[in-house]
């Protein structure tokens, strides 16, 4: 060791510790994160310092970029010169700044991401509002401290006339924590701070009825209020924002999407770029070009839609995955006497309202001084004049200027201020009209100086001070909100982002099930061949089929009694001839399960419409149940029990009612029993039902449909048989009796049509759409078919090639805008597979009835 060296050993882990802890408060306090008071970061303050010293005010001419950046950089800010014109930059944006303090000349960049001209060939000054932050500055408001060499002053903070941190916002990550504030609106603000003034135990939940929210310098939708609540009260939130879109028509008939404004901080060049890709990559649906029509004037950017798009569902797409719709995270933590804090509303009108009281102090304190000094020299020029002669004598007979103020501090009890300033006066001063001039001063400097102490005697004069201040600077430059606030938004449902259209529902045999929009099946005549449908293995058919809307539910009963739910539009989609997708991939139905019945239902949260409505059960052993829908109104991934079946029976139907329609329930051989929904009480989900039917003995027959009727007098019951064959007979041809009998014949049944397979009631105004084993299906209205007797065997629906049999039937209830559609279409409707069987090949068997009872 070296004579005088002294090694003191220190812990690694020690030094480390503090060393980190002090450069993590020196990136807090003086670089990341803004103080609470002028809502400035050092750099920030200093090159509006910087501009104000080199008198770049708002009406003096532009001074290059990098004639300030190097004024910044040598003066204050000893850091990267890009640090510097980047701050400045912002400063400048009015995408970025709700209220630019920045007047920038030339390429300061856009909101597209492009980057801002070199600082060599741009020009800026300071706007008039950071003229407001500057105010005062050099009236002792502020402290000032030593400069990174110490060889000049610069301030601590701003005088900040407009509560800048409210107003413009802020964002910083430091070292453990990051701040990032939204800005809001100057007349809104200003009236919470009013508000404040007035009662300093007003509430966040007040406040918020004067600074409302946000309001974003681009725009665009406040889009719900939770998160606006959250942040005003505790200081974090997360603000949902939307851009502002509009729906347009070309004049070609094309639809468009044009968005007008777009959420803060999103880059639109980004933002489209990512769109078209998402475009490509079938994502979003129903987009055929976009277009960026921005300029100067504003934003405008385009979405060209395809023809049969739905410009809401597409809208709502954009929102779901582009950045039309973005979110904001609060997070207001701001520097309190030097320490981060997180900051609610009136936490931030409280220390902005502290800092202006304290500058308003600063101030007149410092016009005290000021005044006091000019009115004890306007009282040394009184005296002077009222000794006119004396001492003009004086100064003549004195030998040099110190001796001459020497004798007038003497022989007139003057101060040395006084004195010097009597013997720097102009001769101009001693005429008369001069002398009353200086009387006059001095009387108002008098005023001046009581005024000034009353308002440092009073607070209540001090915060009127605030208050004036304040509405001088929102009548000078307060606007109107840009950001509206959507206060009662939901979430984005994912219906939303789904057409309710009419689809086509059919499950397999073997549990393939799929979606198909209805208009892909266009209707053709009775007897025609049909065209080709789904297609399936060769041990595998369609057997059930149905029309619902995409945001129904399904309830899906199988074989074992239980019941599993589903959304419409989470089947898959796919074309007539597609297989689908196995049903054991959508819900946890299990591979001895098979689908027996499912039941389209509208809503399962509106508690009148569960209460209000039944659900009939029947099975092929011919008993049938009614239960409440209320008990399958609360759906489980793992489905529950809905019908205890007894050994040996299968659940064949289900169907919802209102709780007074009629039953219709018919079997195999060809009969059916019509009684009221009233004569089956309602029973719980485990139940097993009661009577329905009883099936002829042989143990061949079963019961092979249930209709429910509404309305006898304008629905008929339509049956059909295995072998193509149907028919529509009224109601009343069925008389009502009690359950549990053996029925009367609906169908002729006989070699030539095949066992009675399917019924249904039916109106003129529905379609019916039958599906063969094979995958041939056909449509045809329900209207084409004439009303017969229920004991004749009825008419060919549909031509059956081979040992082909029908496999599935469904109604569909047709609305006026699909009768319109299908008048569009009707000179394109193929007549091909249109042919129509002979009336002829209509059963002539008028037979009498024949009671089975």
């Amino acid at each position: 060791m070296a004579e005088g060296e002294n090694i003191i050993p220190i812990n690694i882990e020690d030094e480390m510790r503090g060393a980190y802890i002090d450069y993590s408060m020196s990136v807090i306090v003086s670089r990341a994160l803004p103080d609470v008071r002028d809502g400035l970061k050092p750099v920030h303050r200093r090159v509006l310092y910087g501009m104000a010293e080199l008198g770049l005010s708002y009406n003096r001419p532009y001074k290059k970029s990098a004639r300030i950046v190097g004024e910044v950089l040598g003066k204050y800010h000893p850091h990267g010169d890009s640090s510097v014109y980047d701050t400045m930059v912002r400063l400048a944006q009015p995408w970025s700044l709700r209220y630019q303090l920045v007047d920038g000349q030339g390429n300061f960049g856009s909101i597209d991401g492009d980057s801002p001209a070199a600082m060599r060939y741009t020009e800026a000054r300071l706007k008039e509002i950071a003229g407001e932050m500057l105010a005062d500055l050099k009236k002792d408001t502020v402290d000032f401290t030593p400069n990174f060499d110490d060889s000049l002053k610069e301030p601590s903070v701003l005088p900040a006339k407009i509560p800048n941190l409210l107003v413009n916002g802020a964002s910083g990550i430091a070292v453990g924590m990051a701040t990032n504030m939204p800005p809001h609106n100057l007349t809104e603000v200003a009236a919470g701070i009013n508000a404040y003034i007035d009662n300093n135990d007003i509430t966040t939940k007040e406040l918020a009825e004067f600074v409302k929210g946000p309001d974003f310098p681009t725009g665009g939708i406040v889009y719900g209020y939770d998160g606006v609540r959250n942040y005003l009260e505790t200081g974090r939130g997360r603000v949902v924002m939307r851009a502002v879109a509009g729906f347009e028509t070309t004049k070609t008939g094309r639809e468009q999407i044009v968005v007008t404004e777009i959420p803060y901080m999103v880059n639109k060049a980004s933002m489209i770029e990512k769109t078209a890709q998402l475009v490509n990559e079938k994502k979003i649906e129903g987009i055929s070009n976009i277009r960026d029509e921005s300029d100067r004037r504003g934003i405008r950017i385009v979405y060209e839609l395809k023809k049969d798009s739905v410009p809401e569902v597409v809208l709502n797409m954009l929102y779901k995955h582009t950045q039309l719709q973005s979110t904001f995270s609060v997070n207001n933590i701001a520097l309190v006497k030097g320490r981060p804090m997180t900051l609610n509303i009136k936490d931030l009108i409280s220390e902005y309202v502290k800092h202006r009281h304290e500058v308003v102090v600063r101030r007149t304190q410092f016009e005290l001084d000021e005044a006091e000094r000019r009115l004890h020299i306007l009282e040394g020029y009184l005296i002077a004049l009222d000794n006119l002669d004396d001492v003009i004598a004086l100064i003549r007979g004195s030998k040099d200027g110190d001796v001459a103020r020497q004798g007038l501090m003497n022989d007139f009890d003057l101060s040395e201020l006084q004195a010097k300033a009597i013997l720097d006066m102009r001769l101009q001063r001693l005429t008369g009209l001069e002398r009353d001039k200086i009387l006059n001063e001095h009387k108002e400097v008098l005023e001046l100086v009581e005024q000034l102490k009353a308002i440092l005697a009073s607070e209540e004069l001090r915060m009127n001070i605030i208050r004036e201040e304040l509405q001088e600077v929102v009548d000078k430059y307060g606007d109107e909100r840009r950001s509206k606030i959507e206060y009662n938004a939901d979430d984005l449902e994912i219906e939303d982002l789904i057409a309710d259209e009419e689809m086509v529902i059919t499950i397999s045999k073997e549990g393939y099930i799929k979606r198909t929009p209805l208009k892909e099946f266009r209707q053709q005549n009775r007897g025609g061949v049909g065209s080709r449908g789904a297609k399936s293995k060769t041990d595998d058919h369609t057997e059930h089929m149905f029309v619902a809307t995409n945001h129904n539910f399904l309830l899906i009963f199988t074989n074992t009694g239980k019941v599993y739910w589903l959304k419409v539009f989470k089947v898959p989609e796919g074309s007539k001839t597609a297989k689908g997708r196995p049903l054991q991939n959508l819900i946890q139905i299990s591979s001895e399960e098979e689908v027996q019945a499912v039941v389209n239902v509208k809503n399962l949260k509106d508690e009148d419409y569960i209460n209000n409505h039944h659900l009939i059960f029947v099975t092929e052993q011919g008993l049938v149940k009614k239960t409440l829908l209320e008990a399958y109104s609360r759906p489980r991934q793992n489905g529950i029990a809905a019908i205890n079946i007894n050994e040996g029976d299968k659940l064949l139907d289900v169907q919802m009612t209102t709780g007074s329609s009629e039953v219709i329930v018919a079997v195999r051989s060809g009969r059916a029993i019509r009684f009221n929904e009233s004569a089956v009480r309602s029973m719980g989900r485990n139940s097993t039902g009661v009577r329905a039917i009883r099936l002829d003995d042989g143990g061949d027959d079963k019961v092979v449909g249930m209709a429910c009727i509404t309305d006898s007098e304008t629905e008929s019951l339509l049956v059909v048989s295995e072998k193509g064959y149907g028919k529509r007979s009224p109601i009343a041809d069925y008389r009502e009796t009690n359950r549990g009998g053996k029925g009367v014949k609906t169908l002729n049944v006989t070699d030539k049509t095949g066992k009675l397979i399917s019924i249904d009631n039916v109106t003129d105004s529905n379609d019916l759409m039958i599906i063969t084993k094979s995958g041939i299906t056909i449509r045809m209205a329900v209207e084409g078919l004439r009303v017969m007797g229920r004991a004749t065997q009825g008419v060919k629906l549909i031509r059956l090639n081979g040992e082909d049999e029908i496999s599935s039937i469904a109604k569909i209830e047709i609305s006026e805008e699909m009768l319109e559609e299908a008048e569009n279409l009707e000179g394109e409707v193929s007549t091909e597979n249109a042919t129509e069987t002979p009336d002829s090949e209509a059963s002539t068997d008028n037979s009498t009835e024949e009671s089975a009872e």
